[in-house]
C-alpha cells in the first residue's frame, strides 16, 4: 500500500500529540510496573499512595481531585489499598458526610521502599533529570490548558 500522506499532512499519525501523548504514557506506566509488583502496587495504587505520602489524611473527595479521578474509578483502587493493610478509610471527625483515607503503619513504611522508584525509572528513560523535569513542566502546561475549556 503506497502512503498518501505528505510531511505536511495533518492528519499523518507520526505528527499527532495525542498519539505520542498516548505511547509514551503506556510505555512509561509499563517501565513502573516491575517495580511496583513487589511492593504489591499498581501504578494507579502508587498514584494514590504518592498522594498520600504528601499529605494524610485526605478525604475521598481531596483524594479525587488531586488525581483527577472521579470517585467511581477511585473507589475500587482505595477498596484494594484498604484490603492489602496499606489505608484505612473513616468517617471525617469535623464532617461525618466526608471519608477520610489515612495510612496505615504498613502504608507508611511502604514510603521508605519506594524511594527506590524514581531513581530507576530515570535510569530506565536514560534521560538527564533537567530533560525529564522540562518535559513535566511542559506537560503541567498541557494538562492546564486542556482542563480551561472544561
Amino acid at each position: 500500500m503506497v502512503s498518501t500522506q505528505s510531511v505536511d499532512d495533518p492528519l499523518d499519525l507520526d505528527r499527532q500529540v495525542c498519539f505520542a501523548l498516548a505511547v509514551a504514557s503506556r510505555n512509561v506506566i509499563a517501565l513502573y510496573r516491575p517495580l511496583l509488583e513487589p511492593m504489591g502496587l499498581t501504578h494507579p495504587q502508587y498514584l494514590v499512595m504518592l498522594a498520600l505520602w504528601g499529605e494524610a489524611p485526605l478525604s475521598v473527595k481531596e483524594l479525587g481531585r488531586k488525581l483527577a479521578l472521579e470517585p467511581a474509578t477511585l473507589s475500587p483502587l482505595l477498596k484494594r489499598l484498604e484490603a492489602v493493610g496499606y489505608v484505612s478509610r473513616s468517617r471525617d471527625t469535623a464532617d461525618e458526610r466526608q471519608l477520610a483515607v489515612v495510612l496505615t503503619p504498613a502504608g507508611a513504611a511502604l514510603r521508605e521502599r519506594a524511594l527506590e522508584i524514581p531513581p530507576a525509572v530515570v535510569a530506565r528513560l536514560g534521560m538527564s533529570l533537567e530533560e525529564l523535569q522540562g518535559l513535566h513542566a511542559v506537560l503541567t502546561r498541557v494538562i492546564a490548558a486542556s482542563e480551561r475549556d472544561r
